[in-house]
C-alpha cells in the first residue's frame, strides 16, 4: 500500500484507522530514540530516516544523489513494516535483535533482510524498537555501508 503524500502529518491522515495508532506510535519511538545526524521525511510512500547528503555526499549507491536510507516505517497492505538497514550489516545486531524478539514477543518473528514485519499492532514490541534504534550511530552506520557497499 503505497501512501503518495508529501509530509509525515498527511501520512498518518491517510493511514487507516486500524493503524494509525501503531504508526504514530512507532515514530514516536523512533524519534524519541533516534541517535544524532539523522534526517527524517516522507520519500517513496514511506516514512525514512535518513543519513543526509551534508553528513554523507556520495548519498544511496542505488541512487546516486538521493540521501543515504537507514530506516523506513511503513504501512503495507497485510502488515507494518520496519526497515532497518544496518541490521543485515551488523550481525551482532541482527543476532541480538532477533533473540531479544523472540524473548519479548509471542508471537514468531517475520523478518526479512532489513525488513521486520508487524501483522497484529497488538503485538509490536515497541519497547524493543526503540532499542534497536539506539544501537547504531549515524557514524557506525556510514563505516558498515562503505564496507558493505562501496568498492
Amino acid at each position: 500500500m503505497l501512501i503518495e503524500v508529501e509530509t509525515i502529518e498527511e501520512y498518518m491522515a491517510a493511514l487507516p484507522d486500524n493503524r494509525r495508532e501503531a504508526v504514530e506510535r512507532l515514530h514516536q519511538v523512533i524519534l524519541d530514540h533516534l541517535p544524532a545526524g539523522f534526517e527524517v521525511a516522507v520519500l517513496g510512500g514511506m516514512i525514512h530516516y535518513f543519513v543526509p547528503l551534508t553528513a554523507y555526499p556520495n548519498g544511496y549507491h542505488c541512487t546516486p544523489g538521493e540521501p543515504l536510507p537507514f530506516l523506513a516505517l511503513a504501512s503495507q497492505k497485510a502488515h507494518i513494516a520496519l526497515y532497518h538497514m544496518g541490521i543485515y550489516m551488523d550481525k551482532e545486531l541482527h543476532d541480538w535483535f532477533v533473540a531479544a524478539y523472540q524473548e519479548q514477543v509471542p508471537t514468531k518473528l517475520d523478518m526479512g533482510k532489513s525488513c521486520v514485519r508487524m501483522k497484529n499492532p497488538k503485538n509490536i514490541p515497541y519497547e524493543l524498537i526503540g532499542e534497536l534504534v539506539t544501537k547504531m550511530s549515524m557514524e557506525r552506520y556510514i563505516e558498515l555501508y562503505e564496507k558493505n557497499h562501496r568498492k
